[in-house]
């Protein structure tokens, strides 16, 4: 890539007039850097071969202590798609993408791991260990998306799967100590509905240096508002950032279900003790 072209990704992703070329830089960070979420897909079938890279990627990331307490449900089925979509508040991309990959914090397997070995696993019933269980499967998750970003295949995350979350067991037939955290969908682009990347907040609102530092936030988060309502604006969205953050922590009911997150957890056998 020429010197524009690198300064470019980096000016797209900031919205910063004035970016300039990174001194370093390689195929990988250009995926990394022009990650878009896709709601348009062609109706192209994702190969089980092309399934099966995503999720020797996806297990080629860190996982706490070698535990990689997660697994994956990959879900081609139109009708189960369909209920699954419904329960995620009707996005139909879930409908038209060739798959929806639906990430898990599994202890199933361990515990039956425990089981034959006549082995206690109170661990597992710990905060903690829950923690990993969602850790682990975003990482993994997130390098399938790279993984998959680099293909040319799109993606983009299926938090509202959340919404519902015994119900969407009860599809999967999820046994007890295993969750589903989110969804992932994978397919071809489709090219009549581009996306373009949406621009983060700037770095100096998000990286510190030795200690954390609030109050010089505001300004960067200030100028922010300003450069994303610029994108909102050619989307021909209306709302500003602010708003869209503010509304969606409100109250309970921007949470679309999921502030009985915990009680949803206990039922399906995580204790959080």
């Amino acid at each position: 890539m020429t010197q524009e072209l690198l300064a470019e990704a980096l000016r797209q992703r900031y919205r910063e007039s004035h970016s300039a070329a990174p001194a370093q830089w390689n195929s990988v960070l250009r995926v990394l850097h022009e990650h878009r979420s896709v709601r348009a897909y062609l109706d192209t079938p994702v190969s089980d071969e092309t399934l099966r890279l995503l999720v020797s990627a996806a297990q080629s990331a860190a996982t706490s202590s070698n535990l990689q307490v997660w697994s994956v449900v990959a879900v081609r089925d139109q009708a189960r798609k369909a209920r699954l979509a419904e329960l995620a508040g009707g996005q139909q991309h879930i409908v038209q993408a060739p798959v929806l990959l639906v990430w898990t914090a599994d202890f199933a397997r361990l515990r039956q791991l425990a089981a034959d070995h006549d082995a206690p696993l109170d661990g597992a019933d710990y905060l903690e260990s829950s923690y990993v269980g969602f850790i682990d499967a975003a990482l993994a998750a997130q390098n399938a998306v790279v993984a998959a970003e680099s293909l040319g295949l799109g993606t983009v995350y299926i938090g509202a799967l959340r919404n519902h979350p015994e119900l969407v067991a009860a599809e999967l037939n999820l046994p007890q100590h295993v969750f589903a955290v989110f969804g992932l969908v994978v397919g071809h682009p489709d090219p009549s509905g581009p996306t373009r990347i949406k621009p983060r907040l700037p770095q100096a609102a998000v990286l510190h240096h030795e200690t954390y530092k609030l109050t010089e936030q505001r300004k960067h988060v200030a100028t922010y508002e300003q450069r994303i309502a610029q994108f909102y604006a050619e989307e021909q969205l209306t709302h500003s950032w602010t708003e869209r953050v503010l509304h969606r922590l409100a109250s309970a009911a921007g949470l679309n279900g999921r502030h009985r997150l915990r009680e949803a957890l206990a039922n399906h056998g995580f204790r959080l003790v």
